[in-house]
């Protein structure tokens, strides 16, 4: 039960100083009996004048005599009946900790105050979890014990509703940024439809004072965001995108409201199209941000909010941040691992696939380890807490993931940087043509009317469409092949691929386990003894087997008596056959003889494979070898990355016999095996190292600090979601051949991309010593400008004839 969500306890002073009501929330009920049970315990103790307990609630409300009875001993009764007092948490933000002992006397003088049940401090967080009995401390008790021992406290928020604020106030600006970049383009529409028009013979224009209605709100409130930016840019000596925008619109605006009194062509729509597609890009890197931000959301979520702590003799829920190292936790099956520890008791097993990449769950008992985040599977096991905080393995991903994205080259600001250079010249050269047609002996307004043909000439229509035009039909046409590229930094860097690196288990494998050969003398018999064995069973092994079994057809009968073996196998009755699946460890402590099939066995588990073990009573029936198998079309992927010049690198966390089989298999030239996130991580670092520029692929959480490591992941759409929220290309369908493909849409658009900003500063490099020589008078500054806009749309459509290597199929056709 989530004690967040517990009822708040509430003592209500009744008829006497000393009599009280509390209300408190009770676990461990399974029926109505249950709750009289609990009355019956309470209304005995002396202090006790009412208890009303109930079921459907899960409390139990008291009233007693506080000088005769305390709280704490009313929970101890409740619990001595066998059921649960849940804990009230409550969270503080310590002020004034300067060391580990600082945190060492709060947690002290907080876990000696009356009805506290636990107390953990993070230092670095500067956070205190309290675990209390509930009703017994109030928060303002709490902040004046603290208070006491000389530090400052006050009440702080969770970290899950800390995490759900800021989600929150994301999705309100994303919603805000939505709605503005709508309300520019339905208010600039207008604005260009004449331009768009005027090459099929129809002229057709606004009146000025409607023009003027529509670009107002354009360029003062959508175009708020770059004049604030291109100030501060100023204010720090330094130009980017975003002075290039203000300077351009603002010129354009400002001579159109001097031409709009005085007679003479406008320039509205220009300003309004430049900030209405600017800010189309920058809604676009919004949305990539924010997929970033996910993954280390995802990642947190992973750890279970509660876990369930032995502490004074009894098992009592508390929040997972409040465990601290060396308190015993006990994990049921089916359930989420809270914390990194080693088991003390029980044994089971755990898939850790989301942790290690292994496919296969993994036994563990006494003395084994256990990684938070990891699924508990048929065994009860109790831990002992080694890594809290910021030293378990889920916040060491999460640090590793945050620094490989935060050491990325901006390379998505190339043209801010080249920007930076090109403004200053603009507005000198827009500066020269003035005083020097005054100089010339021509009149103001011509001087200031040749200056602005500079600025409108150099306004960034093109450059601000280049790159999210030719983005936008590049991601589209990669959508259709089933390629989703989150960004243009993405994009960039995909062209340049020269080493790719793949994960082993769900990228070139099916990353689930099949049977590969039957040692047996009748094969379909023990096929089908196994899997009516196994039937109750979600092992994957046992899955594989009733797959193989039902493909041949076999007739699989019903399993009597059956029983788990927890990191054993089965035992069950099959037509009246007593028999035995599991491990070669099982089959050795009920004394049976292997030597049958051990050679051959031995050969399938070098090749990194399982064997699955069956018997009869005392005699042999057999094995059966299971593993992985690779993707019928990873070999024909490796080839044309091979034929492309593209280095292919294996990387697993797998055993080196695995990894080794099918890396042969596929013909991969280097295989790298048996490494933890980390390791891969500073595998990825060091090819970076060595000049190439590397793509990760990968589908686990495993290879989420790998994804973020490389120039650019590749994430299959079937893996996990950190996965495809940390790599910039998400591959839709579990095909190796699709990062070919992603490789060839990519240097593809960025072909587009680099076309469409040469033509945008062709134009420029053409107009400007037009316009500053008086050769080009605004009107025709702004008519060439929208030129360049429609040579670089028209060139980004171009786009569209690209086709992947491998057609796409039929099911996929929603995409187009």
């Amino acid at each position: 039960m989530n004690t967040a969500a517990a009822t708040t306890p509430q003592n209500v002073k009744a008829q006497s100083q000393e009599s009280r009501r509390t209300t408190l929330p009770i676990g461990g009920m399974s029926c109505v009996n249950c709750a009289a049970r609990i009355e019956s315990v309470l209304r005995h103790i002396d202090g006790v004048s009412e208890a009303a307990v109930s079921f459907a609630g899960e409390n139990a409300t008291i009233d007693y005599d506080a000088s005769r009875v305390d709280l704490e001993q009313l929970a101890s009764a409740i619990e001595q009946a066998g059921f649960q007092v849940l804990p009230e948490t409550v969270r503080l933000r310590i002020d004034g900790m300067t060391c580990a002992s600082c945190a060492g006397r709060v947690e002290k003088m907080l876990r000696e105050q009356p009805g506290v049940l636990s107390a953990q401090v993070n230092l670095a967080s500067e956070i205190a979890t309290v675990a209390t009995i509930s009703g017994t401390r109030s928060t303002a008790g709490l902040i004046e014990a603290v208070e006491q021992a000389g530090f400052g406290a006050s009440p702080a928020v969770s970290a899950a509703a800390e995490r759900e604020a800021a989600d929150k106030a994301e999705q309100r600006q994303a919603r805000r940024e939505l709605w503005v970049l709508i309300g520019a383009a339905v208010l600039t529409a207008p604005l260009i439809m004449p331009m768009l028009l005027a090459p099929f013979g129809i002229h057709w224009m606004l009146p000025g004072w409607v023009q003027l209605a529509l670009a107002t709100p354009v360029q003062l409130i959508a175009g708020a965001r770059f004049h604030r930016a291109a100030w501060a840019a100023l204010r720090a000596g330094g130009a980017n995108m975003d002075v290039l925008v203000s300077l351009g619109t603002s010129a354009a605006f400002g001579l159109s409201l001097v031409m709009l009194v005085s007679g003479g062509h406008l320039y509205f729509e220009s300003a309004a199209a430049v900030i209405t597609f600017v800010r189309l890009g920058k809604w676009l890197e919004a949305r990539a941000r924010h997929g970033t931000t996910q993954a280390i959301r995802t990642l947190m979520a992973l750890r279970p909010e509660t876990a369930r702590v032995r502490r004074q003799g009894r098992e009592i829920e508390v929040p997972a941040e409040a465990v601290g190292r060396g308190e015993i936790v006990v994990i049921r099956p089916g359930e989420r691992v809270p914390v990194d520890g080693k088991i003390i008791d029980g044994e089971s097993q755990l898939d850790e696939s989301l942790i290690t990449g292994e496919s296969l769950p993994v036994f563990r008992g006494v003395g084994g380890a256990v990684t938070g985040g990891s699924i508990n599977g048929d065994g009860l096991l109790a831990v002992e807490t080694t890594s809290v905080g910021e030293e378990s393995m889920l916040a060491r991903i999460v640090a590793l993931i945050q620094d490989a994205q935060g050491s990325k080259a901006p390379i998505q600001r190339t043209v801010d940087r080249v920007a930076s250079v090109f403004v200053p010249v603009v507005v000198g050269i827009a500066a020269v043509t003035l005083a020097g047609w005054i100089f010339a002996g021509a009149s103001i307004a011509d001087a200031v009317i040749n200056a602005v043909a500079v600025l409108v000439v150099a306004c960034p229509c093109a450059l601000g469409l280049a790159t999210p035009a030719a983005l936008m039909v590049g991601t589209g046409m990669a959508a259709r092949a089933g390629i989703l590229i989150k960004d243009a930094q993405a994009l960039e860097l995909t062209q340049a691929v020269d080493t790719v690196v793949l994960d082993k288990t769900g990228t070139l494998t099916e990353g689930r386990p099949e049977v590969h050969e039957v040692l047996a003398d009748d094969e379909d018999e023990l096929l089908r003894l196994v899997a009516a064995a196994q039937h109750g069973s979600e092992h994957p092994l046992a899955e594989a087997v009733r797959r193989a079994a039902a493909e041949r057809g076999l007739a699989i009968h019903r399993a009597a008596e059956f029983k788990a073996l927890p990191g054993k196998g089965v035992a069950a009755r099959v037509n009246g056959r007593e028999l035995v699946v599991g491990s070669p460890r099982l089959m050795a402590e009920r004394g049976i003889d292997l030597r049958e099939y051990r050679a051959r066995a031995d050969e399938f588990e070098t090749a990194g494979m399982t064997v699955v073990w069956a018997s009869d009573g005392d005699r042999l029936l057999g094995g059966i070898a299971l593993g992985d198998k690779p993707r019928a079309s990873s070999r024909d992927a490796l080839s044309r990355l091979r034929a492309e010049g593209v280095a292919t690198v294996m990387l697993t966390g797998d055993n080196r016999a695995a990894a080794d089989m099918v890396g042969k298999a596929l013909g991969v030239a280097r295989v790298i095996a048996e490494v933890l996130p980390a390791d891969k991580a500073r595998t990825i670092e060091s090819l970076r190292a060595e000049g190439r520029t590397v793509a990760m692929v990968g589908d686990g959480i495993n290879d989420a600090p790998a994804l973020a490591a490389a120039d650019v992941g590749f994430a299959m759409g079937t893996g996990t979601d950190v996965a495809m929220h940390t790599a910039g290309v998400t591959l839709m369908r579990p095909e190796p051949t699709l990062i070919a493909d992603a490789i060839s849409i990519s240097r593809a658009t960025r072909r587009k991309i680099r076309q469409n900003l040469f033509w945008a500063f062709v134009y420029n490099t053409i107009g400007i010593p037009l316009a500053a020589f008086g050769f080009l008078t605004p009107m025709f500054a702004g008519a060439a400008m929208a030129l360049s806009s429609v040579s670089v749309l028209t060139n980004a459509l171009l786009l569209r004839r690209w086709k992947p290597a491998v057609p796409t199929k039929p099911s996929h056709r929603r995409w187009r």
